[in-house]
């Protein structure tokens, strides 16, 4: 039994990182109503922005989350005005999956020119400190990790909830024409959406650097991870995220423990088809689908 608990634990702590890593591709897909490919390179390139404000300033990975998430703010702002809107005015919404496939690819490569192949990791002081909860063990650095990303998880929720810019973005979501009629820029809605997105992706990167290794080709894995993530808990809101995540963190620990770590991928993907199969606007539905 005490096996099974300290699984669950293991589960729910690395479920609340992909939340966090999955809630931006969850707004982008519920907003602007596309998949962004190039979602797990704005991860995996706040990782390596993290673990560079750590060698080179000693900043600690939780600290660099804010000028992280402030540099991709900017990029995701760029991407979207740019790349993205003139392949959705050119051509169609299906046309930025392609777009958003050959952009992944691209900064994949750049990343690695830029970083090295290698796996890179990052190990603050706290990385190898552990506490103690009954007959329990917890990694701080996962604990930390956990304590972030719920931390950013309000505030995102908090900003759609009270803020003028969240109630812009559920309107766009929900009826862009009668948004745009209504004098809201719904351009802006959607670049400022994107900004958002990659400034998240790069922070629960900072938080990934610290928990597990990664490497620029590891971006794919977070891109499936954050589409399994919408998938099984909703789109569009961050408890649908949290939720998602929370499931996968599960599934992940729980398959790995019992049946094996070389199974893990093979489970998720399985939980996925299911979900799909039976009930494809996930655990909490989708709270824009019936205004589309």
């Amino acid at each position: 039994m005490t096996l099974f608990l300290q699984t669950t634990l293991n589960g729910l702590m690395l479920g609340g990182i992909y939340a966090l890593a999955a809630v931006g591709f969850s707004l982008i897909f519920g907003v602007i109503g596309i998949v962004n490919l190039t979602h797990g390179v704005f991860v995996i390139a706040g990782a390596y922005l993290a673990l560079l404000f750590y060698t080179e300033l000693g900043l600690d990975p939780l600290l660099s989350m804010l000028p992280v998430g402030a540099l991709l703010f900017a990029v995701g702002w760029v991407y979207q005005r740019t790349i993205i809107d003139w392949a959705i005015s050119r051509a169609s919404v299906e046309a930025s999956l392609v777009v958003t496939f050959g952009m992944a690819m691209i900064l994949r490569n750049l990343l690695q020119l830029w970083f090295g192949p290698d796996v890179q990791t990052i190990t603050p002081f706290y990385s190898f400190f552990s506490i103690s909860l009954g007959p329990f063990r917890v990694d701080m650095v996962r604990l930390v990790a956990l304590g972030s990303s719920m931390v950013l998880l309000l505030g995102l929720t908090l900003l759609l909830a009270r803020t003028h810019f969240g109630r812009a973005m559920r309107a766009v979501a929900q009826q862009p024409l009668a948004a745009a009629l209504s004098g809201l820029n719904v351009k802006r809605i959607h670049a400022m959406t994107f900004g958002v997105s990659a400034a998240l992706a790069g922070a629960s990167g900072a938080i990934i650097g610290i928990v597990q290794p990664f490497s620029a080709a590891s971006e794919v894995a977070w891109t499936l991870n954050a589409f399994m993530v919408v998938v099984l808990g909703g789109v569009g809101s961050p408890a649908g995220a949290l939720v998602g995540g929370l499931l996968l963190g599960l599934i992940n620990s729980y398959t790995a423990q019992y049946f094996g770590p070389a199974l893990t991928q093979a489970a998720m993907f399985l939980v996925l088809v299911l979900m799909l199969l039976l009930r494809p606007t996930g655990l909490l539905g989708n709270p824009y689908g019936e205004s589309r």
